[in-house]
């Protein structure tokens, strides 16, 4: 009897295995029943399909390769014309000068800034002030007397340089126009048709198209054009304009202009071959120092005193002159 909590496992009967003879041929397998086929099989596909090569790790596309299928011009999409153009002064400046100066850093977004120069005969150093702040171009403004406001043009690396003076300055706050554009925005340089009459003047039509014009793609600039910059020459002299391009009419494409500020007038004096120095390629005959028009202006006055100083004289002598003496005759014969 089995204890209890097991079962009694039935044997099996034994079965006779059997008997194998050399006569007797031996059963195929399933695999060797399919070897002759997968033979063929393999020898097919080696002569048609390519050698099986092991695949390379996969790599993250650059931003250059993904432009690059989408077929886009990445050469265009950089910004390389660096341009920079230094904005600053001396010492001395008024306050209207002062409101001029910021009106043209607000105008141009590739301006940059420096405190004021506190110099007077080495104008040279601006070459190095331009060379610390990493500046292509250089607008300064002397003072002289607080009376005389100067330009200087320069490109500090090769030159040339030139010298104006600044007349007939009008700031924005002070005019009040009704003109408006987008902060940095880009402007268009608009030229008359006199500065391509003179050597010098074409000169000095691509000095102020190179420092004026924001370059294209600047961080700090937005891209559209709403406004534009006019220079004409007229009587010796070269007006700066700025004006706002309104669209009046999408269809007929109709602009109108009207005037932002600041405005101001450069009369031309020299144009030096180097930055801030050198030989002197153009000279204004006729351009008459401020201070010669004050003194002129004195010794015009003073000839005007002395003139009336020798009337007064002259008619005190007529009016002495014009006295009948006493007769003493005219007396004794009185009634």
């Amino acid at each position: 009897m089995a204890p209890k909590g097991k079962k009694e496992h039935k044997k099996a009967k034994d079965t006779p295995k059997p008997v194998e003879t050399k006569n007797t041929p031996k059963k195929k397998t399933v695999v060797e029943k399919k070897a002759p086929k997968i033979k063929e099989a393999v020898q097919v596909a080696a002569t048609t399909t390519p050698p099986v090569v092991a695949a390379e790790p996969k790599q993250q596309k650059t931003k250059g390769a993904v432009a690059q299928d989408k077929k886009i011009d990445v050469s265009a999409l950089r910004f390389r014309n660096k341009q920079k153009t230094l904005v600053f002064s001396s010492r001395g400046v008024t306050s209207q000068s002062r409101h001029l100066i910021q009106d043209l850093r607000t105008i141009l977004p590739h301006s940059v800034k420096d405190a004021k120069l506190d110099t007077k005969d080495r104008l040279s150093i601006v070459n190095e002030v331009c060379e610390m702040k990493n500046a292509t171009n250089a607008i300064f403004f002397e003072a002289r007397k607080h009376r005389d406001f100067y330009m200087w043009l320069a490109n500090p690396s090769l030159g040339p340089s030139a010298k104006f003076l600044v007349q007939n300055i009008h700031t924005m706050d002070e005019l009040r126009l009704v003109g408006n554009c987008l902060r940095g925005s880009r402007p268009i340089v608009s030229f008359s048709s006199e500065f391509d009459s003179q050597p010098h003047l074409r000169l000095l039509k691509e000095m102020l198209s190179q420092i004026f014009p924001t370059p294209c793609r600047h961080p700090k600039s937005k891209p559209f054009f709403d406004h534009v910059f006019t220079f004409s020459y007229l009587d010796n002299h070269i007006w700066f304009r700025n004006f706002q391009i309104l669209w009046m009419d999408e269809t007929t494409k109709a602009t109108e202009l009207v005037e932002i500020g600041p405005r101001f007038v450069l009369e031309p004096i020299r144009i030096f071959s180097g930055s801030m120095h050198g030989e002197t390629i153009y000279q204004n005959s006729e351009y008459i120092s401020p201070n010669v028009i004050r003194s002129n202006a004195k010794r015009n006055l003073a000839q005007n005193v002395l003139r009336k100083q020798v009337q007064k004289e002259s008619s005190i002598s007529r009016q002495k002159a014009a006295i009948i003496p006493r007769d003493e005759v005219h007396d004794i014969l009185r009634p």
